[in-house]
């Protein structure tokens, strides 16, 4: 495994304003080297939005973003995933009618030189990179648990290995953070024990990860740090015994400690 290098994701009071209504207003934490961090909050909270502001999709009406220490404000996405960033999404997104190495062996081509004319002519290097691609993604699906699954078309996958086949193609980027948006969503609780675990390893294998989800149960179990948004706002962040017992949060989102 390649050794990965320290990485540390910063926003610094960051705003958005969608015409008249303000997404995220000031909203400030990081994801240090080590971290599952949560983020939570009711919907419309501003959490996606969060993630589309990291990854390049939207842009900011005030505030920083940093990735190992360099604004990655104005990047597109394709530069975002390049810098060491990747994700998932809250609707699976996959090439359902592609087997699920090839969904996997797509994200992988980010990381390859041999461009479109190296592919075109078939060149030495080009083969040599494109058995590295296919090694690389069959790699990732055994890391998640789906390596016999490999030439299963996507679409006939159970819902629940869908899900961990897009983290599986998020890996395969060489991500040294990864946003996970509602990955446990739609899981059944065996599912979702199993989610955890899987999680819990990404981050021993050196990537930071930062995580929207509903579950709390999964929140709770996985996650060191937690921020909690409320309609764009920055209501608490800190270790997880202390949010489920903030009033604030309690009241905007929890309704009682996670833990009753």
């Amino acid at each position: 495994m390649p050794v990965l290098l320290m990485s540390t994701l910063t926003l610094d009071s960051v705003s958005v304003r969608f015409g008249g209504l303000q997404a995220l207003a000031d909203v400030s934490f990081s994801v240090q080297q080590g971290q599952i961090v949560g983020l939570i909050g009711p919907n419309g909270a501003g959490k996606t939005t969060v993630f589309n502001v990291i990854t390049g999709v939207y842009r900011t009406s005030g505030g920083q973003v940093n990735y190992d220490g360099a604004s990655i404000l104005g990047r597109r996405p394709h530069q975002v995933l390049a810098a060491g960033i990747a994700r998932t999404f809250q609707n699976i997104r996959l090439f359902q009618n592609m087997t699920a190495l090839e969904n996997v062996m797509v994200a992988r081509h980010c990381r390859t030189k041999s461009g479109v004319l190296g592919a075109v002519l078939r060149s030495p290097g080009q083969r040599k990179e494109e058995a590295g691609i296919r090694e690389a993604a069959q790699e990732a699906l055994e890391f998640m648990g789906l390596g016999k699954y490999a030439a299963e078309v996507a679409s006939s996958l159970p819902y629940g290995h869908q899900r961990r086949l897009e983290i599986a193609r998020a890996l395969a980027s060489s991500p040294r953070t990864i946003l996970l948006d509602e990955p446990a969503a739609g899981m059944n609780p065996a599912e979702s024990k199993d989610l955890m675990g899987y999680i819990q390893r990404i981050l021993e294998r050196g990537v930071n990860v930062l995580m929207v989800e509903h579950d709390m149960k999964v929140v709770m179990g996985v996650c060191q740090h937690i921020v909690v948004l409320d309609h764009g706002v920055l209501i608490a962040q800190g270790a997880p015994e202390e949010v489920q017992k903030d009033p604030c949060v309690i009241e905007a989102y929890l309704g009682q400690p996670a833990d009753n």
